[in-house]
């Protein structure tokens, strides 16, 4: 089983068409079609995990509302553990949404209704007293960092510290970069590997090979995997770097790309595949997402085949 510990938020589609320009506004009006809903945040890589038929586990606060029972239904429906999902009183923290409208598979505008401040200690502490019950149980962990207050660095530093001797993989923000010393690896895109780094970012190898290196001497990794856009991926092992070109064929749409990466490279890892192997399989599987619209996902099969 693999543990996911994270920011836990829910992605709202609503679909439509456009056909006209508002007389209200120079904005288009966007006809509903249809409306549905998507575990994401963390909680997307939970839904990685159950396309790759890995069991899971997620820990993360909800909110005390319809959207938090709906996020507890939902990852039970997936066969995931959510002993771990803390609800809290809806005036405390209530669940993040993001609601994006899509007109012709263009996103015209998102909103996002969330709270952003740092978690309470005595949630954090509930988060790890699951963690103890589950521990035992798992192979791995995924620390899926989406800055919206559950990671905290004190509590990123607790979570590593408990979990050595498994998998530790970061999906990482950059304001958090000292927490993460001590992880497995890390899957910053290389925006965020240069912010952590202290460097530019510039979409060359030899820029993506040094600040690989710097990433991995300053937080002691064994691994780190940038993603970098059109260029494919690099990987750092520790002895040396391996370009992984893209495997996209047609991009529709990011959102959600890097869950998929980073639940790929860990389920792979879990199941004893050597990081360069994981690496490229985890580069088909970002190949096949993005060429989906919304937060999607990609099985072992699509992987294969792509």
């Amino acid at each position: 089983m693999i543990l996911v510990i994270g920011d836990i938020i829910v992605d709202e589609f609503i679909w439509g068409d456009v056909s006209r320009i508002s007389p209200e506004a120079p904005v288009p009006v966007v006809n509903v079609d249809r409306i549905d809903r998507r575990l994401g945040g963390s909680a997307n890589v939970v839904r990685n995990l159950h396309s790759l038929n890995t069991p899971s586990a997620m820990l993360g606060l909800v909110g005390d509302d319809e959207a938090g029972y709906w996020v507890k239904l939902r990852l039970a429906e997936l066969h995931s553990d959510n002993s771990g999902v803390i609800t809290k009183k809806l005036n405390d923290r209530p669940t993040a949404i993001k609601t994006r409208i899509i007109a012709r598979h263009q996103q015209v505008v998102r909103y996002d209704r969330e709270w952003t401040q740092a978690a309470r200690p005595d949630s954090q502490q509930r988060l790890l007293d699951s963690l103890q019950k589950l521990q035992s149980q798992s192979t791995a962990a995924i620390l899926s960092d989406y800055g919206k207050g559950v990671l905290t660095p004190d509590f990123i530093r607790q979570l590593i510290q408990q979990l050595q001797g498994s998998i530790i993989g970061v999906d990482p923000k950059p304001e958090h970069t000292d927490a993460y010393r001590g992880a497995t690896f890390i899957t910053p895109n290389l925006s965020e590997a240069a912010a952590m780094a202290g460097m530019k970012a510039i979409n060359e190898d030899a820029n993506a090979e040094a600040i690989a290196e710097k990433l991995h001497a300053d937080l002691d990794l064994e691994y780190v995997l940038l993603t970098r856009s059109e260029r494919g991926m690099t990987l750092f092992d520790g002895k040396q770097n391996h370009h992984i070109p893209t495997a996209a064929r047609d991009v529709f749409d990011v959102t959600g790309a890097g869950d998929t990466v980073i639940a790929v490279f860990t389920a792979c890892l879990a199941r004893g595949d050597d990081a360069l192997t994981a690496a490229k399989i985890a580069n088909r599987a970002a190949g096949v997402v993005v060429g989906k619209v919304g937060t999607a996902t990609a099985d072992w099969a699509e992987i294969e085949t792509h």
